[in-house]
């Protein structure tokens, strides 16, 4: 098992609770980075969201590639994982981008393509927003070009969505990004089967976790040749002395608030995405259903569900927690010592 971390760019990860103590700015996220990158953390990914969708759409957030620069040159080992909404760039342009990050840190990057699911946020910015299959299509032509362009010069593409005519992306990075993507519907597993290396879950039980595990691989062998790379999912963390204190935490976080101003953004999300669970308001209230997999207890029940979650397939555990920085220090110190850790694949 690799241990990661969910950089926190909206300020936190609740939707019931106002203030977590990490505000919305590059100190908070710095902090985080650098806290992961000394205690052993692999990998951290950095949301893409122009909107903030955990405290509102008024509230402040971070924008994501800006953030990865400053955090691959404040850390030595991090890997950053960086996810990336094909409506909202310019593949080609993207790719330079991309060329100039791994000069600053080789080896040290990697993508999580997401087709999206905001429309108000594509309405405010200009995102393209096609119809949800149409979004994987998007997508595939989108990673074609970048890593196209990454690995020839000059390189030429027709697509549906997407031209390149000729293009130089120098300088060339030593081996192209490790491409992570994320989806449920039929159409969006065949789709990711195709042009990613490594799949993204949201967090889920173990049956949940073994069936997209199985299947992925499944369909990766067929369209490629070879198994997915990694498989990561996003798991909110309560590490408590006892597992009464862990609960107490749970319900304190979980308490729903139809009239907070993160609620409306888990209405618009379950209404455009194709999603094979059903997702309660209250199991939503620290969003990517972070609480499904129930690593919440004390150090030793927590580990005991992340080695079942290994043995199940998955390979990267990205931590959601609040606040962030200290709950790092108590995971590594406590969970990492009962859990077999692996590091960033090559």
């Amino acid at each position: 098992m690799q241990f990661g971390l969910w950089a926190p760019v909206y300020g936190g990860f609740l939707r019931n609770v106002e203030d977590e103590g990490m505000p919305a700015t590059w100190a908070t996220i710095r902090e985080v980075a650098q806290t992961a990158d000394r205690l052993g953390y692999g990998t951290m990914l950095i949301p893409e969201l122009y909107l903030n969708d955990r405290k509102g759409v008024e509230a402040p957030s971070l924008e994501a590639w800006s953030l990865t620069a400053a955090v691959l040159a404040v850390t030595e080992r991090l890997r950053v994982m960086t996810a990336i909404r094909p409506g909202f760039h310019l593949p080609a342009v993207a790719a330079k981008t991309i060329s100039t990050l791994s000069d600053i840190a080789p080896g040290r990057i990697a993508l999580n393509v997401v087709a999206a699911w905001w429309a108000e946020e594509a309405k405010q910015f200009g995102g393209r927003f096609p119809a949800h299959d149409e979004r994987y299509d998007q997508a595939r032509e989108f990673v074609e070009v970048i890593l196209g362009s990454l690995r020839e010069s000059p390189f030429d593409y027709d697509g549906r969505f997407f031209r390149a005519d000729g293009t130089i992306v120098e300088p060339k990075p030593s081996s192209p990004p490790v491409v992570f993507a994320g989806g449920e519907s039929e159409s969006g597993r065949e789709a990711i089967a195709g042009f990613a290396d490594a799949y993204a879950m949201h967090g889920g039980t173990l049956e949940e976790v073994r069936e997209k595990v199985a299947d992925l691989n499944e369909r990766r062998l067929r369209l490629a040749g070879a198994p997915m790379r990694e498989f990561a999912m996003a798991a909110y963390v309560i590490v408590r002395d006892t597992e009464a204190e862990a609960r107490r935490e749970l319900e304190r976080i979980t308490t729903v608030d139809p009239s907070s101003p993160g609620y409306a953004s888990f209405q618009e999300f379950t209404a455009n995405s194709a999603l094979n669970v059903e997702v309660s308001a209250r199991e939503y209230s620290v969003g990517t259903r972070g609480l499904r997999p129930d690593l919440v207890g004390t150090a030793e029940q927590v580990a005991e569900r992340i080695r079942a979650y290994q043995d199940a397939g998955v390979s990267l555990l990205l931590i959601q927690s609040s606040p962030l920085a200290p709950e790092l220090e108590r995971i590594a110190a406590e969970v990492f010592p009962l859990v077999d850790r692996a590091a960033v694949p090559a």
